[in-house]
């Protein structure tokens, strides 16, 4: 029997319904090849295993025919491919899992293959973002926090900046057009943290209430 894990989610990526007055401007997911090869190494270890194979030939054709010399390369070739086979795997699971949403509020990642949650980023807790973007238009689209926020780094990968352990910066990652998402973001932050807060302060000495906009 099918089984849906988020078939309990109201809107796709969310964990409830929005509130009146918000609404989603972009969602979207990694692209399972890219996040292999930008967050997962996937190249790097195809590599490895391309040097290996070469000396392995190497190595033998200096004793053996290279019929037989190739065929020693035959379990580096099994290993690769088995290896490299489990990496794209797994950035396939955590892709398709992976949902990111952009409203005219926050940012909303839900994220997570085994464990599965949401980070709910606020544009007012968003200092800045940096857009790192690739050939083919792809890229990542990465967050700085301010004040207390903080975020597990194993928690949050592959979904994070690379290298940003001690502030970790939570990430758009190897999203396609991504300069087009930057600038939804961009703009839905700026009119977020433009848009004017009233506070009720305390009575004045007539006895009536004065309101406060900044």
């Amino acid at each position: 029997m099918s089984h849906d894990d988020f078939k309990v989610e109201p809107i796709r990526g969310l964990p409830e319904r929005l509130p009146e007055g918000e609404h989603i401007l972009w969602q979207g997911s990694p692209l399972p090849g890219r996040l292999a090869r930008e967050a997962m190494g996937l190249h790097w270890i195809a590599g490895y295993f391309v040097l290996l194979i070469i000396w392995r030939v190497g190595v033998s054709s200096t004793q053996f025919p290279l019929s037989v010399a190739l065929g020693h390369a035959i379990p580096f070739v099994v290993i690769g491919l088995v290896s490299c086979g489990m990496i794209y795997g797994l950035a396939t699971i955590q892709a398709r899992s992976a949902v990111y949403t952009l409203t005219n509020k926050r940012v909303a990642m839900r994220i997570g293959a085994a464990l599965t949650m949401t980070l709910n980023l606020p544009y007012t807790q968003i200092g800045n973002a940096q857009l790192d973007l690739r050939k083919g238009g792809t890229g990542t689209l990465a967050f700085e926090l301010i004040g207390d926020v903080r975020l597990s780094y194993a928690m949050t990968w592959p979904h994070i900046r690379p290298w940003r352990m001690a502030h970790t910066q939570p990430a758009l990652r190897c999203i396609p057009d991504a300069a087009n998402v930057a600038r939804i973001f961009a703009e839905a932050a700026e009119t977020r943290v433009a848009e004017p807060k009233v506070e009720r302060l305390d009575a004045d000495t007539t006895g009536g209430t004065a309101v406060a906009a900044e």
